[in-house]
């Protein structure tokens, strides 16, 4: 099969990383329509260690969350959807046919059964050398990611530190370690004490 998307492609599409990245590589994609990708699977992977001991079976719900990346990565292709999360939303009539062990090759096929706004609804069949693992539908919600800029947690962290040491101050009755604390609501300033804030 023909690789259309590799693992670095996919890693610039999703915000999943090791160990709950579960696609390797898409073969077949058309935009918002149809995908297939698929999943090797390691006896590496870090859940064969309790799952389970003596044998090992991917969880059922793994399966579905590499089901879900595929879907996800056909519908962040659409126009005006790259900059989003995919959000499952719900997982209807979900049935499993065979298990996953090491070794194995999982193959999603996704399919759109509607877009509306922010929300979705796509059909998924999974199987491993032709024969059926897992078939459902999914709904997704589309969501802007809530990403904190380098300046975000500076004041984040500086916010903290004043609380802190307002805390301390008033616990000790307007000083702590010589330092003193004015006005915090309105833009903290902290001096020695005894000394002129407006001072070079």
């Amino acid at each position: 099969m023909e690789c259309i998307l590799d693992i670095e492609d996919i890693r610039a599409l999703l915000p999943h990383r090791f160990p709950m990245l579960l696609v390797d590589r898409v073969v077949e994609l058309t935009a918002g329509e149809h995908v297939i990708g698929y999943k090797n699977v390691s006896i590496n992977e870090p859940f064969f260690n309790g799952h389970f001991p003596g044998q090992a079976v991917m969880p059922g719900v793994l399966i579905l969350e590499s089901m879900a990346q595929v879907a996800a990565i056909m519908m962040l292709c659409m126009p005006g959807y790259n900059d989003r999360l995919a959000l499952l939303g719900g997982v209807e009539d979900a049935r499993f046919r065979r298990v996953v062990v090491p070794g194995d090759r999982l193959v999603t096929e996704a399919s759109k059964d509607w877009v509306k706004g922010d929300y979705g609804r796509v059909k998924l069949v999974c199987s491993v050398d032709g024969q059926e693992v897992a078939r459902c539908f999914m709904k997704f919600a589309f969501k802007s990611p809530v990403a904190s800029t380098r300046n975000q947690v500076y004041e984040k962290i500086e916010r903290a530190t004043l609380a802190h040491l307002q805390a301390a101050a008033e616990s000790a009755g307007g000083e702590t370690n010589g330092v003193s604390i004015a006005d915090t609501e309105h833009g903290t300033t902290v001096q020695p004490a005894g000394g002129d804030a407006n001072r070079d």
